[in-house]
């Protein structure tokens, strides 16, 4: 069935009402309630279903703006349940303002699920599963007239803004759930623009990695500039060739959204560092992103060599908590393209192996961790945060050797970690100049009152904070006050730069010791920065020893703790992989 899309009134501030407009009658639906606020755009609105897209008017007809948004409504159809419409705003003709760096010529406002409107949040995850943007959000929180009021915009450039309810709410609820304030006059142009020669408006550097996000075909040199890579200084170049093969797997495979972008990523990045990759990605995509393509790029070469079968399923049931398998084996395959000599033959039989390991283990899906993670979730509600990363971690681990396979069997073996009492560990990871000290004390300052235990302050002991010649000695020193400290049941932050897995596996050994939630926190900061920090502290590094350090800097995956903190070069954590109630 066809619905229409209901109008929104106006707020009663707002000064670009019109005679044929409908006003709120009030504000008393939005009163006492959390609301997101976000810019209106000037396009034209639009509503997609798993079988048909129209425009306001279900009876619409043909306009030549519609075009891309129906090529658009043809890639993405497929992920709409039946019964769901997705309305949002088409944005391919310019109206009354010209946009000149949007992010898709579609953005999502609002998902249906038959007459009711889906929460903001589940609207955000729903649009972007399908690789759709939202409009930028200018405010949140609880409904305050005064803060509505002051928002001050750019009207020669806005439109105006809509505010909502965050909770969803039903058809019939809309005209006190929602409603807009428009700039006066906001028609300024002679000739209606749909009478008019379409004028595309244009689209920004990030259009490239919603194309790919809403399954399009991805463009290299587009994808390279919105990740501001094309003129780095990379360690290997961009393999466009598996970057076509990858996309024909993925589709295969049906993934969409983020989880099509970081596969396609990956396949573009696979012959390059991940150490390297991961900080230069942060920027455009965020923390979690970056680092799930870094991961990616870390891993994929693993399913090319032998490993003993009666192992497999626990190494990939972990990897499983770092990267979508169906998007790892795809990027396997996929780094091979162009390869035909026997090594490749033989490397392309094990990826296919692997795939079958794991598609008999049930982990092929996008998450198969899912139901452990949400049966757990729901046992332990109420249950002290770090108490509940425990049992989350301890139970992959279980799940990973075979030894639980349901939710209520995690719940059953994780019950002496419930009480919270043991030790905890935060291992600092990250070269020079990374910020980990800082984080360090941050962290050391807050309500658990953590004892730092840093090889530099132990150094500085003995004389001088950058002196390396005595480090065995100071790394047996800095164990011992840490087994002592986790013995006490303390909270310790490991202050070194634990560049590689071996450094931290002496660290890990005291922890599992002491039975300790360990915790990695990896500063994800860029080469020219960390040089650039480097040369202005007192004890920085000389340019040859950051050198070393980044050549041999190997990040944690998410299995090595029970969970992972990532901080980007402003010190703050951005992401976070192992936590409970972040999971999924």
């Amino acid at each position: 069935m066809r619905v229409h899309y209901p109008r929104t009134p106006h707020l009663p501030w707002s000064p670009g009402t019109t005679e044929d407009d409908v006003r709120a009658g009030g504000v008393s639906g939005l009163a006492g309630r959390e609301v997101v606020v976000t810019q209106k755009l000037d396009g034209e609105n639009t509503t997609m279903y798993a079988d048909g897209v129209h425009a306001r008017s279900p009876d619409s007809g043909h306009h030549p703006s519609r075009a891309w948004v129906k090529a658009l409504h043809g890639r993405v159809a497929r992920s709409i349940p039946p019964g769901w419409r997705v309305c949002g705003e088409n944005l391919y003709a310019r109206h009354s303002i010209a946009y000149a760096d949007l992010e898709s010529w579609f953005y999502a406002f609002s998902v249906w699920d038959g007459d009711r409107c889906l929460d903001w949040d589940a609207t955000v995850r729903f649009a972007r599963r399908l690789g759709l943007p939202v409009p930028p959000v200018l405010w949140r929180g609880v409904f305050d007239e005064r803060a509505l009021r002051a928002l001050r915009l750019d009207t020669a450039r806005c439109e105006g803004y809509v505010v909502r309810t965050v909770e969803g709410f039903r058809r019939e609820e809309f005209p006190h759930r929602v409603a807009k304030w428009v700039r006066p006059s906001h028609v300024r142009t002679d000739e209606h623009w749909m009478l008019a020669p379409v004028v595309p408006n244009g689209l920004g550097p990030a259009s490239a990695l919603w194309e790919v996000r809403s399954g399009g075909a991805p463009a290299v040199p587009s994808l390279l500039a919105a990740l501001g890579t094309e003129h780095a200084t990379s360690p290997a170049m961009p393999d466009e060739a598996a970057v076509a093969e990858v996309t024909a797997h993925l589709d295969v495979l049906g993934r969409t959204g983020d989880a099509r972008l970081v596969g396609v990523l990956a396949a573009l990045f696979n012959r390059t560092r991940r150490a390297w990759l991961a900080p230069r990605l942060v920027a455009p995509l965020g923390m979690g992103l970056a680092r799930r393509v870094a991961d990616l790029v870390g891993l994929h070469a693993r399913l090319r060599t032998p490993f003993p079968d009666d192992e497999r399923r626990a190494g990939l049931a972990r990897m499983a908590a770092a990267a979508d398998l169906g998007v790892l084996h795809a990027v396997a395959a996929a780094a091979l393209a162009g390869c035909r000599d026997g090594d490749a033959a033989e490397a392309r039989e094990r990826i296919a192996w692997s795939e079958l390991h794991a598609e008999d283990a049930g982990l092929l899906g996008e998450d198969p961790l899912r139901p452990l993670a949400e049966g757990l979730r729901e046992a332990l509600d109420g249950c002290d945060p770090d108490a509940a990363d425990r049992c989350w971690g301890e139970s992959r681990d279980a799940y990973a050797r075979g030894r639980i396979s349901t939710a209520e069997e995690a719940v059953a073996a994780t019950w002496r970690w419930r009480s919270g009492r043991f030790p905890r560990l935060v291992v600092m990871v990250g070269p020079s100049g990374s910020g980990k000290s800082t984080l360090a004390r941050k962290i050391a300052s807050g309500g658990r009152g953590a004892v730092v235990v840093s090889l530099d302050d132990l150094r500085e002991a003995r004389g001088s904070r950058s002196d390396q010649r005595a480090n065995p000695a100071i790394l047996a020193e800095g164990l011992r006050r840490l087994d002592a400290l986790l013995a006490g049941g303390e909270t310790i932050v490991w202050d070194a730069t634990s560049l590689t897995r071996r450094q931290r596996s002496l660290v890990h050994a005291v922890a599992r010791r002491r039975d300790a939630l360990t915790t990695h926190a990896v500063m994800l900061v860029g080469g020219e920065e960390l040089a650039r920090r480097n040369a202005v502290r007192a004890d920085g590094v000389p340019p040859e020893v950051l050198a070393a350090q980044l050549r041999r800097f190997d990040p944690p995956y998410p299995w090595e703790a029970h969970r992972t903190w990532y901080a980007g070069p402003d010190g703050g954590v951005r992401d976070t992989s192992g936590t409970l109630d972040s999971t999924y």
